[in-house]
């Protein structure tokens, strides 16, 4: 049985590298990405599992990225990170097909078992 390949998106560097050791310490394969253009280039969009963006990025952000996302691959798992606690961009992501949203600082507890939740 092949490891869970999660996919994160994330221009905070600090943030970034803290995911990729919070998710493989809990025995997910992992792939990183600091911008949507990123990813998306990266032609990995069919092996992934599970995508996790933060909203606010440069160029594309988390919220159409989801959209692009879903247009290919419409159950997909996409989970959107924000440090905007704004309902509105809360509800924006969940209309648009997150399958949950958190508000950084993240508690990773809720994050695994969310992760978990998809598989």
């Amino acid at each position: 049985m092949s490891k869970v390949l999660i996919a994160v998106v994330e221009d905070d560097r600090h943030l970034l590298v803290a995911l990729e050791s919070l998710l493989e310490a809990a025995g997910y394969e992992v792939l990183l990405y600091f911008s949507a253009e990123d990813f998306l280039v990266s032609d990995r969009l069919q092996d992934i599992n599970c995508l996790i963006s933060d909203i606010g990025l440069p160029g594309i952000n988390g919220i159409e990225l989801l959209r692009v996302v879903h247009a290919s691959r419409p159950y997909l798992p996409v989970i959107i990170i924000t440090a905007r606690c704004e309902p509105a961009l809360l509800q924006a992501a969940m209309d648009a097909g997150a399958r949950k949203t958190f508000v950084k600082p993240l508690d990773s507890a809720a994050l695994l078992n969310a992760i978990a939740a998809t598989q």
